[in-house]
C-alpha cells in the first residue's frame, strides 16, 4: 500500500462524484433536511427535539453514508472498474483507503453542514462546544462509509447491498439507545447494545449535548474509531476483484 496510490483512487472517486450531482445532494443535503423534518415534526413539543435531536444527528448521516457508499464501491466492482485497476500496481487496501478518504471529505462537509443546521435553524440546544459535536459528527459519518466499504465486499448486487441494512443498520438504530437509554433494556438486549457501533455515537453525541467533557466523549469517539479501522481492514482483505 502506498500513500500515492490511496491519494489517486480518492481524486479519482471525487472526480466520479463531481459528475453525480444526485449523490452530492443526498450526501450533503438529506440528513439536515431530515434532521429538519423531525424538528417540524414535533415543532409544539420542543422537549422531544432536545431529547431526541443529539441521537438523531448521529443517525442519519450514518444511514446515508453507509448506502452510498457500499452501492459506490459495489458499482465499481460490477462494471469491471477494480479488476482492470488490479492489472496495474494498486493493492486492494490503496482502493479502500482511497475511497475512505474520498468519502471521508464528503462526510467532513456533511457534518457541517447538518450540525451547523440544526444548531442554527432547528434550535438543538448543545450544551458543549459545537466544534465538538461536529467531530462527533464526522467520526459517526466515516463509521457507516467504512461498514458500508464492508458490506459492498459481500454483496453481489446494488439490491443486496440495500439488504444489508436490515442486518447492520437497523439492528443499531434499535439497540443503539435512540428510543430509550441502553441502560433501561432488558440486560441481553443491553450486553447486544455494547456490540453496536452506532450506540457509542449516540452516547458520544449525548454527552456533547448535555455538556459532558472528557472521556465521556472522548472515550466513546475512539472506539467508533478503532472499529472503522477494523471495518476498512477486514474490507481489503474480503475485497473481490469482480462480482459475477
Amino acid at each position: 500500500m502506498t500513500p500515492q496510490r490511496s491519494l489517486a483512487t480518492a481524486g479519482r472517486v471525487l472526480r466520479q462524484l463531481s459528475h453525480d450531482p444526485r449523490s452530492i445532494v443526498l450526501m450533503l443535503v438529506a440528513p439536515s433536511l431530515l434532521v429538519g423534518l423531525f424538528a417540524w415534526l414535533f415543532d409544539e413539543q420542543p422537549q422531544v427535539f432536545a431529547s431526541l435531536g443529539g441521537p438523531i444527528l448521529a443517525l442519519f448521516p450514518f444511514v446515508v453514508m453507509f448506502l452510498i457508499t457500499s452501492i459506490t464501491t459495489l458499482r465499481e466492482r460490477r462494471s469491471g472498474t477494480l479488476e482492470r485497476l488490479m492489472t496495474t500496481p494498486i493493492a486492494k487496501a490503496d482502493f479502500i483507503l482511497g475511497y475512505a478518504i474520498a468519502f471521508g471529505l464528503m462526510a467532513m462537509f456533511q457534518a457541517v453542514i447538518t450540525v451547523t443546521y440544526a444548531v442554527l435553524v432547528c434550535g438543538l440546544e448543545v450544551s458543549g462546544p459545537v466544534w465538538l459535536l461536529g467531530v462527533v459528527a464526522v467520526v459517526d459519518a466515516l463509521l457507516g462509509s467504512a461498514l458500508g466499504l464492508l458490506a459492498s465486499a459481500f454483496a453481489h448486487t446494488e439490491f443486496q447491498a440495500v439488504q444489508f441494512m436490515p442486518v447492520i443498520v437497523f439492528p443499531q438504530i434499535i439497540l443503539g439507545g435512540l428510543f430509550m437509554p441502553r441502560e433501561d433494556m432488558p440486560e441481553v438486549l443491553y450486553q447486544i447494545s455494547k456490540w453496536m457501533p452506532l450506540s457509542y455515537a449516540i452516547d458520544a453525541i449525548n454527552a456533547v449535548t448535555s455538556g459532558d467533557q472528557g472521556w465521556d466523549v472522548w472515550g466513546p469517539v475512539l472506539l467508533i474509531f478503532a472499529i472503522m479501522l477494523a471495518a476498512l481492514a477486514l474490507a481489503a482483505l474480503t475485497l473481490r476483484r469482480r462480482t459475477a
